[in-house]
C-alpha cells in the first residue's frame, strides 16, 4: 500500500528519501523546535512536521515527519536560516519550504514541488501528532503465538512468519493472509495500521489459524522483491500450504487463502494449481489487467485528491507513454533513455544529481520485471479455473482496485467457468484498506483512526465458517 498498492500517480506527494544535514548561521536557535503545518493541498489535509535542533558543534540539523503516511525522523537534505528567514530542502523529492518568522511560534510561507507551489504555514508545537490505531492487537492473546520459517523449494529461499492458533485446538481450519504490493511485513503494515494484524487476531480468535508472512527481502525472508513476480509469490504461498499441512493441530483439508490488492490476483494463481486450496477470500482483488486498472486507478486517485480533469487527462497521458515504453522496446539501453525523458520532460540531462536521482528512481519503480509482469497479466483466464469456493469483497469508494471495474469482471470470470460456489459483495462507503471514508483518497487512510470495518471481518469470518462446516 504504500505502500500504496499498484500506484503510478504522479500528482503531490511526500517522498521519503533519506539525506543528510548542512547548514546553520547565528541567531538560529530561534528555530529550533517543532514546527507542524499542513500544505494547501486540494481536498487533503497532509500534516507535515518538521524537528529542527542543533547537533554538537551547533550546526542546525532538521528531520520530518509525516503522520499521515507513517513517516517518521526523515532527514532533510538542507536545513539554512538568514535572518528571519529560513529554508528546508529536500532534494530527491525536489521539494522545497522557504518561509519568514512572523512572531516566535509562525513561519509562514511556501511548499514547492515538482512545479507545483503550496502556501505553508508552520506553528510551534509542543507535543507531536501521533496517530491512534485503536485496532491493533494488544497483549495478552487468548491464542498461542508461534514465530514460523520454513524455505520454498522452488526458490530456496527462506520465509519468516507468525502463526496463531487457538488454544487446545483440534483438526482446526487455517487460512494463510497474502499482501498486497510492495515490500510488505507480515502484519502488511501502512501508514501504522497493520490490517493483517487486525484479520489475523480477529480469526484466531473465532478457532481458524492464521498464518502471515513477510514479503522477500522484508522482515525475516529471504530474497529480493522486484526481481520476482506473482507467479514467484504464488510459489512462496504454496510452500506455506505445504508447511501448514504438517502442522498440528490443522486440519489439512480445510487450508484457505486471503489475499488483499495483489494477494487476491496471487491467490487463483494458487487455487488453480494445487487441490490443497480449500477456499480463497479476494480483498479487493483484480479481475482485469493490470495496465486497465492503473489507468482507472488515475482518474479516481487523482479525482478524490481534488485535481482537475486537465492534470487528470496528462497524468494519463504520460502513463500511456511509460507503458507503451515497457511493453514495447525491446532494448533496454534504449528503453530507460526513454523512460528518463519521459519522466523528465526531455530535461534529464540538463538535471543536476539530486534530480537525476530523483527521476531514476521513477524509472527503477516500473521497470522491474514485477511491474511488467502485473502491467500485462490478465487474471481473468485464470479466475474463470478457479473450482473451490471464492469471496470476492471490495470497497464501492476504492481507488485503487476500482470496485465497478474488477468485481464485475470476477463475479464474471467465475460464473464463465462453472463456479457455483462465489460471493460477491461491493460495500458501501468502504476505501482500498476497507476502511469506512469520505471520498476514498489515498491521502485518507492515514488520517482514518479505523484499521478496517469490523463488518468486513464479520463477513469474512461467517463465510468461512459457513464454507469449512460444509466440506
Amino acid at each position: 500500500m504504500n505502500k500504496h498498492p499498484f500506484s503510478l500517480i504522479l500528482a503531490f506527494t511526500i517522498g521519503l528519501f533519506p539525506g543528510f544535514i548542512t547548514a546553520q548561521v547565528p541567531e538560529s536557535q530561534k528555530f529550533a523546535g517543532n514546527w507542524s503545518g499542513k500544505p494547501e493541498i486540494p481536498a487533503v489535509k497532509l500534516e507535515m512536521i518538521f524537528k529542527i535542533s542543533m547537533d554538537e558543534t551547533g550546526k542546525l540539523i532538521s528531520t520530518m515527519d509525516v503522520p499521515a503516511q507513517g513517516a517518521k525522523d526523515l532527514t532533510v537534505t538542507e536545513t539554512s536560516v538568514n535572518g528571519d528567514s529560513l529554508k528546508l530542502s529536500v532534494g530527491m523529492i525536489m521539494g522545497k519550504f522557504e518561509g519568514k518568522l512572523i512572531c516566535d511560534t509562525i513561519v509562514e510561507g511556501m511548499w514547492t514541488q515538482r512545479g507545483a507551489r503550496l502556501p505553508l504555514t508552520l506553528k510551534k508545537v509542543a507535543v507531536i501528532t501521533e496517530q491512534k490505531r485503536p485496532q491493533t492487537p494488544k497483549e495478552p492473546f487468548p491464542y498461542v503465538t508461534e514465530e514460523v520459517e520454513y524455505v520454498n523449494p522452488a526458490s530456496g529461499l527462506k520465509l519468516a512468519g507468525t502463526l496463531t492458533v487457538q488454544e487446545n485446538a483440534k483438526n482446526c481450519p487455517a487460512v494463510i493472509l497474502i499482501t498486497g504490493s510492495g515490500a510488505q511485513d507480515r502484519d502488511e503494515t501502512i501508514f501504522e495500521h497493520r490490517p493483517f494484524a487486525v484479520i489475523a487476531d480477529f480469526l484466531t480468535r473465532n478457532g481458524v489459524a492464521v498464518l502471515r508472512v513477510d514479503d522477500r527481502g522484508v522482515g525475516g525472508s529471504e530474497g529480493n522483491l522486484t526481481e520476482a513476480t506473482s507467479e514467484d509469490f504464488a510459489t512462496d504461498v504454496m510452500a506455506g500450504i505445504q508447511f501448514l499441512k504438517l502442522k498440528k493441530p490443522i486440519n489439512a483439508g480445510k487450508i484457505g487463502l486471503i489475499g488483499h490488492s495483489e494477494g487476491g490476483l496471487v491467490a487463483p494463481m494458487v487455487a488453480v494449481k494445487t487441490n490443497d486450496v480449500a477456499f480463497i477470500v479476494l480483498l479487493a482483488g483484480p479481475g482485469v489487467k493490470g495496465e486497465e486498472i492503473l489507468y482507472a486507478q488515475n482518474d479516481l486517485v487523482l479525482a478524490a485528491a481534488g485535481m482537475d480533469r486537465d492534470v487528470i487527462d496528462r497524468n494519463r497521458q504520460l502513463q500511456k507513454a511509460i507503458f507503451d515504453i515497457l511493453l514495447n522496446e525491446k532494448d533496454s539501453v534504449k528503453k530507460i533513455d526513454r523512460l528518463r525523458r519521459t519522466y523528465s520532460g526531455g530535461m534529464y540531462p540538463m538535471l543536476n544529481d539530486e534530480q537525476k536521482k530523483a527521476i531514476d528512481m521513477q524509472v527503477n519503480a516500473v521497470n522491474n520485471r514485477w511491474f511488467c509482469f502485473f502491467l500485462s497479466y490478465d487474471p481473468y483466464p485464470t479466475l474463470t479455473q478457479v473450482k473451490c469456493p471464492v469471496l470476492a469483497l471490495n470497497g464501492a469508494k476504492d481507488v485503487q482496485v476500482p470496485a465497478l471495474q474488477n468485481l464485475e469482471a470476477v463475479q464474471k470470470a467465475l460464473a464463465e467457468g462453472g463456479n457455483r460456489r462465489f460471493k460477491t459483495i461491493q460495500l458501501e462507503n468502504l476505501n482500498h484498506l476497507f476502511q469506512h471514508c469520505k471520498t476514498g483518497a489515498v491521502a485518507e487512510y492515514g488520517q482514518i483512526e479505523e484499521t478496517i470495518s469490523p463488518e468486513v471481518l464479520e463477513i469474512v469470518n461467517e463465510w468461512i465458517q459457513e464454507v469449512v462446516q460444509k466440506n
